[in-house]
């Protein structure tokens, strides 16, 4: 029989994003992914008709990580460097989501200490990601003056959490069954000095942005989407909140120290880029509430779970007892014994649902771990927010969903 007849045709081979346009004044072009708003990796193919934007097909691009799968062959303690490297802009976050996952599928039960300081640093680092989000997006509408109050404030933040940690931005300061460290001396004056500066500068940009008729112009009823798009594409976090969904995990699952704080989940009407970026300043200002809320009830006490199976001795009795040294050389090399089973453990990151699923077989390495990285899930459904607008609008609209690149590609 003839290999080449038709019959023996693949069906549906290599083509074109988009077959012909049908129409002559129509055009295709490429947005990146060399292009500066589409972090590198990001490729839109746009079909233009003039200015307006026919229809977009987003490529999520790839920066070759490979996380998931790198970590098969690390440690559950050795892993945590490479969660921070998925959302890179709040990275304590991912850390504690992580730790929360594996301490679940332990059975370990944080300290009342360590909840109330991951709860802390994770409003902290929510404030760092809506600064860093809004900013670029006022920067890339020409509005300088608004761009340069916001980062300025965050480099402060910056700068304090590094002060906590050690690092700059990739932390690596969560801990299975704790932190890395507790707070230094004068770390908590220093953060309300902080606080106070945060609102001077936020309500400067409220004041420049938000009755200013070339940002409403530019930004309201641009980047519609719908209560049912939303949900129909997984969207979590700011974006189904925009649209009017009261959906927040902080209050509808809690978990660390939320139940105990009294905060709004702030929500927008219409879902545009109007009300993405007001639902992100309030939800600063809320963050900035919660952290006062926890300064003044933060418990003393240790910091983590006195559980030699999973954390690591203090350091000066790993050099004089050897009991100690054995312990922190076992806990290094061999990981934690975590018990084999699965666990999910879900937080609300600052872009909305971020989830770990991981499966141990009882080894001190995973068998699996997953992410439910929300900037993954959202890039999916972009092309709602882009067709039928003009081709201006497509950087301020990509902007408003703040994808970050390490969390989707992972």
């Amino acid at each position: 029989m003839d290999t080449k007849s038709p019959e023996f045709e693949l069906p549906n081979p290599v083509r074109p994003a988009f077959d012909a346009t049908g129409h002559d004044d129509h055009v295709i072009v490429n947005i990146g992914p060399s292009h500066p708003a589409t972090h590198g990796t990001v490729q839109i193919i746009a079909e233009l008709d003039g200015e307006r934007v026919v229809r977009t097909d987003v490529h999520c691009g790839y920066l070759h990580r490979g996380f998931e799968k790198e970590c098969e062959s690390h440690t559950w303690h050795n892993l945590i460097p490479y969660v921070d490297r998925l959302n890179y802009v709040s990275a304590l976050i991912n850390d504690f989501a992580y730790c929360e996952a594996v301490e679940t599928l332990a059975e370990i039960e944080i300290t009342p200490r360590c909840r109330h300081l991951r709860t802390l640093l994770s409003e902290y680092s929510r404030i760092v990601d809506h600064l860093t989000c809004v900013a670029a997006g006022l920067m890339e509408l020409g509005a300088m003056t608004a761009f340069l109050y916001l980062v300025m404030v965050r480099d402060y933040m910056y700068e304090h959490l590094a002060d906590l940690t050690g690092a700059r931005v990739t932390y690596t300061y969560g801990r299975i069954g704790g932190l890395a460290r507790d707070l230094p001396d004068g770390w908590l004056t220093r953060l309300e000095a902080i606080l106070g500066q945060y609102e001077v500068f936020v309500a400067r940009v409220h004041g420049l942005m938000d009755r200013n008729r070339i940002f409403i112009d530019r930004m309201r009823d641009v980047g519609v989407i719908s209560t049912t798009d939303a949900i129909h594409w997984g969207y979590t976090g700011v974006i189904l909140r925009s649209t009017g969904v009261p959906r927040d995990l902080r209050r509808d699952t809690p978990y660390l120290a939320y139940s105990d704080l009294d905060f709004e989940v702030p929500v927008g009407i219409n879902g545009d880029n109007y009300d993405r970026y007001y639902v992100r300043m309030c939800e600063m200002d809320e963050s900035a509430h919660m952290i006062r809320q926890l300064m003044a009830t933060l418990p003393a006490g240790p910091i983590n779970v006195d559980d030699h199976r999973f954390t690591l001795p203090e350091k000066h009795l790993v050099y004089t007892e050897i009991e100690s040294l054995i312990n922190h050389f076992k806990l290094v090399m061999d990981g934690p014994q975590v018990p084999a089973g699965d666990a999910y453990a879900a937080h609300e990151s600052p872009n909305g649902e971020l989830g770990f699923y991981i499966m141990s077989t009882g080894s001190g390495i995973p068998a699996k771990v997953h992410v439910r990285a929300p900037s993954f899930v959202h890039v999916g459904g972009v092309h709602r927010m882009l067709d039928g607008y003009q081709l201006a609008d497509i950087v301020p609209t990509f902007g408003s969903i703040n994808m970050i690149g390490g969390e989707c590609d992972r």
